[in-house]
C-alpha cells in the first residue's frame, strides 16, 4: 500500500489526463517483485500464489486502476510463458519480463471475434522453420509499446483446436501497429491494433504444442479474470473511503451528510458488497492455485460479481460527492471511467453468466 500511495496515486490524475504510460513506475514495481508475481523464482519471478497477487493488485489499484490493470495483463503473459514454455523459452524471455525491462501484451481479440474468440481469423503458415502470421488483433493493451506479444493464430482448421500461440517480439518483420485508441478510461496504458502482414516468427517461438493456443489463452484468462476483478475492487475500496470522508465533512441542512440514515445505509451496503466480492475473488484464486475442477466457473463468478460491485461502488461514491464527483479535481470520476471496462474485457459479464450457467447445468 505504501508504494501505491507514494509512487502511483499522486501521479495517476496526470497520467490519465496526459495519457502517459508510466514505464518507470512499473519498473519500480517490478523491482519489488510485482512484474512476475506468480512466476517461478528461478527466472526472476516472485513465486507467490494467486491470492497473494489479488491482495497486491487490489492495493496497487487503489492508486490507479488503469496502470495496475496493465500490470496484471503483463503478469498473465509472464505466467503463460512460465507454465507452457520450454526451459529455453522461460530462460530467454522471463528474466527481462519479470524485471519489466520488457513489457508484454496478450493478443486474442480481433475485429470480427470478440466473445466468439475461437472463431479468430489470424493465420499462421509454416514455411520451412518460420511461421508467417497474417491478420489483425484488436484492443490490445500495450499495443505499439510492449516488447513481446503473445499472439493466438490459426495453424489448423476451424474451431479452438486449430489455434496455436506464438511469442512475437516487437521488432519482428511484418508486424505493425494501428493508431492509439481514444478511450473513456484506462488512459495510462496504450491501446492499439496489432497488424500482422506475413509477420515472420521462428518455429521455436511457438508456445506449447501446435493446437494448444486456445487452451493456453483460456487458462491465462482464468487468472486474468481474477486480476480484473481484484483491480476493480481496488478502485471501489478507494472510492468507498473517499465517499466516507466526504459525507463526514460535507454539511447540508445544518448537519454533516453522514448523519442522514439513507447515506449511512448506503455506506453499509457498499462495505458489505466490497467484502463479499473480495472473498469471492480470494476463493477463486485459491481454487485456481489448487487446480480445482470448478476453477473456471468460480473465476467467472468472481469476475462477474467483483466488476459489477466495483462499478456500482464507484458510481455511488460519485453520487455521494454530488457535483464535485463529476469534476476531475476529485477522484471518483476517474475511478468510475477506469473500472467500467472491467465489465467488458477478459470476457464480458454476459459471457461470464454463460460460463457459470453451462457449468451449473452440467453442459
Amino acid at each position: 500500500m505504501e508504494f501505491s500511495r507514494k509512487e502511483i496515486q499522486p501521479h495517476a490524475p496526470n497520467w490519465d489526463q496526459q495519457k502517459l504510460f508510466p514505464s518507470d513506475v512499473l519498473q519500480k514495481a517490478a523491482s519489488l517483485g510485482f512484474g512476475g508475481v506468480y512466476v517461478k523464482d528461478d527466472v526472476g519471478g516472485s513465486g507467490l500464489g494467486r491470492k497473494d497477487a489479488a491482495i497486491i493488485f487490489e492495493a496497487l489499484a487503489r492508486g490507479c486502476v488503469s496502470t495496475t490493470a496493465y500490470l496484471t495483463i503483463h503478469n498473465m503473459c509472464c505466467w503463460m510463458v512460465d507454465e507452457f514454455g520450454t526451459e529455453d523459452q522461460r530462460n530467454q524471455w522471463l528474466p527481462e519480463l519479470c524485471s519489466m525491462n520488457k513489457f508484454a501484451s496478450y493478443c486474442l481479440t480481433e475485429p470480427g471475434s470478440g466473445s466468439d474468440a475461437s472463431s479468430l481469423q489470424t493465420k499462421a503458415e509454416l514455411r520451412g522453420d518460420v511461421y508467417y502470421l497474417t491478420g489483425e488483433k484488436a484492443f490490445i493493451s500495450g499495443g505499439g509499446r510492449s516488447d513481446i506479444y503473445l499472439i493466438m493464430a490459426r495453424t489448423g482448421g476451424k474451431g479452438p483446436k486449430g489455434i496455436s500461440c506464438f511469442i512475437v517480439p516487437k521488432e519482428s518483420e511484418g508486424i505493425s501497429y494501428g493508431s492509439q485508441l481514444d478511450k473513456l478510461g484506462w488512459n495510462s496504458q496504450p491501446t492499439a491494433p496489432v497488424i500482422l502482414e506475413n509477420c515472420k516468427v521462428p518455429k521455436e517461438n511457438m508456445l506449447g504444442l501446435e493446437g494448444m493456443g486456445f487452451k493456453i489463452a483460456m487458462q491465462g484468462l482464468d487468472g486474468g479474470r481474477i486480476n480484473i476483478g481484484t483491480t476493480a475492487l481496488g478502485g471501489a475500496a478507494e472510492c468507498l473511503e473517499l465517499a466516507s470522508d466526504h459525507i463526514s465533512s460535507r454539511k447540508q441542512f445544518g448537519k454533516t451528510l453522514d448523519q442522514f440514515q439513507y447515506l449511512r445505509f448506503k455506506i453499509a451496503d457498499m462495505a458489505t458488497e466490497l467484502t463479499a466480492a473480495r472473498l469471492l475473488v480470494f476463493q477463486a484464486a485459491e481454487m485456481l492455485d489448487e487446480k480445482h475442477p470448478a476453477r473456471t466457473m468460480h473465476c467467472a463468478m468472481a469476475k462477474l460479481f467483483a466488476t459489477d460491485v466495483g462499478f456500482d461502488i464507484c458510481n455511488n461514491s460519485l453520487q455521494m460527492h454530488g457535483g464535485y464527483g463529476y469534476i476531475k479535481e476529485y477522484s471518483p470520476e476517474r475511478y468510475l471511467r477506469d473500472v467500467r471496462v472491467h465489465q467488458i474485457l477478459e470476457g464480458t459479464n454476459e459471457i461470464m453468466k454463460h460460463i457459470i450457467s453451462r457449468s451449473v447445468l452440467g453442459e
